[in-house]
């Protein structure tokens, strides 16, 4: 098999055990090897994680898909682990434009990654329900059309836009598992009845849960114990890292000492990590 081949069997295989997995979602290079040595199995990456590490806020417009698969190429590279790509909207208004997200991702080494039904508009924030149906649709199709496995995550973003429709959301899971989506994925799911729901509507397929938002403290037991077979982060790694550099950058402003140094990594720890 091709390391390519060979990544995919692996993260194929690792919805189809039983229990939850966790899949952190680094924003560089560096944090994916940090994770790897932890022991993680997969990885995704992170929209905002991206966007923060340029400098931008996380929004419509912050990237663009080529910026989007070149920091994937680099996460990538960085380890043998399989990674999945936040490919946000697909970067596209049609559905052949997702499809074109889907193969270019491939091409850059990723064996997963996700589509959202967020429009970009804020007039009308999340895609009509049989066009975003049509889109995952065609996204899956060119997963398919893949010489390896390629987990497509099909995004249902209503929680995350104001839309509390819990029906809804689940209506959109289940017709997009129907139109191929491997995993399905409902970010801002934090009660236990709603994602209980939520793994119920969209088996035998596996739901993805996020976690690192405020008010989402299950455990990866708790939620396994759920039926959910997927958990991610989201930006939540990226933003402890840059609080952690905030407070120190302000201690040193606000009050002239550096007692921050003594609560981080050493320099020794670091480098060897990244040997």
């Amino acid at each position: 098999m091709t390391s390519q081949e060979s990544r995919g069997q692996a993260f194929k295989a690792l919805h189809a055990r039983d229990g939850a997995f966790v899949i952190p979602n680094p924003w560089d290079a560096g944090s994916a090897k940090l994770l790897a040595a932890l022991g993680f199995p997969a990885l995704a990456t992170t929209s905002a994680g991206l966007a923060f590490s340029l400098g931008r806020p996380d929004g419509e417009g912050a990237l663009d898909l080529e910026q989007t698969l070149a920091n994937a190429r680099s996460i990538v590279e960085a380890t043998p682990l399989p990674v999945s790509a936040d490919l946000e909207n697909g970067f596209s208004a049609t559905a052949e434009g997702c499809a074109e997200a889907i193969r270019r991702a491939a091409a850059v080494g990723l064996v997963g990654a996700s589509i959202e039904d967020a429009s970009g508009d804020a007039a009308l924030p999340i895609h009509p329900f049989e066009e975003a149906v049509q889109r995952v649709r065609a996204a899956a199709q060119a997963a398919r059309g893949l010489d390896f496995p390629f987990m497509l995550t099909a995004r249902a973003e209503n929680l995350l836009h104001g839309r509390d429709d819990l029906r809804d959301t689940l209506r959109r899971l289940e017709a997009y598992a129907e139109a191929g989506a491997d995993v399905l994925y409902a970010p801002g799911l934090i009660r236990r009845e709603d994602i209980a729901a939520a793994v119920r509507a969209v088996a035998p397929r596996p739901l993805n849960v996020l976690m690192g938002l405020s008010g989402g403290a299950l455990s990866v037991d708790e939620l396994a114990g759920l039926g959910v077979r997927r958990i991610s982060v989201g930006s939540s790694l990226a933003r402890a890292a840059y609080s952690g550099f905030f407070q120190a950058a302000r201690e040193i402003a606000s009050s002239g000492t550096f007692a921050y140094a003594a609560r981080g990594l050493s320099f020794a720890e670091l480098n060897e990590a990244f040997r």
